[in-house]
């Protein structure tokens, strides 16, 4: 059973960073996609980016230049590196991983971002 673990989260001031992570266990191959999605209260889940083991990468608009999505694909940990943060980026972060092999998509449990002063 792939499971997603994710950490990083926490409260920050607008225009500060944080970085998030997260590690994909229960499988001897490291996933096709890794991502991050997110979702405020009142609001559906969104993108955020997600990233292929072949370099393929993918923003959500609200975030490109101030966000960085990186792996390790032998660690099977995917990576956000979130800077110059508003408060609209407060949402909880969902680690989102896709394995074309066995077409299965996994989730993890969340970590909250709270961008606040």
């Amino acid at each position: 059973q792939v499971r997603l673990e994710e950490s990083g989260g926490g409260l920050v001031q607008p225009g500060g960073s944080l970085r998030l992570s997260c590690v994909a266990s229960g499988s001897a191959f490291s996933p096709n996609v890794m991502g991050w999605y997110r979702q405020a209260p009142g609001k559906e889940r969104e993108l955020v980016a997600t990233l292929g083991t072949g370099g393929i990468v993918n923003y959500a608009d609200s975030v490109k230049a101030r966000f960085t999505i990186s792996r390790d694909t032998a660690k099977k940990t995917v990576y956000l590196q979130m800077n110059s943060l508003k408060a609209e980026d407060t949402a909880t972060y969902y680690c989102y991983a896709q394995y074309y092999l066995r077409n299965t998509n996994h989730w993890g449990q969340g970590t909250q971002v709270t961008v606040s002063s």
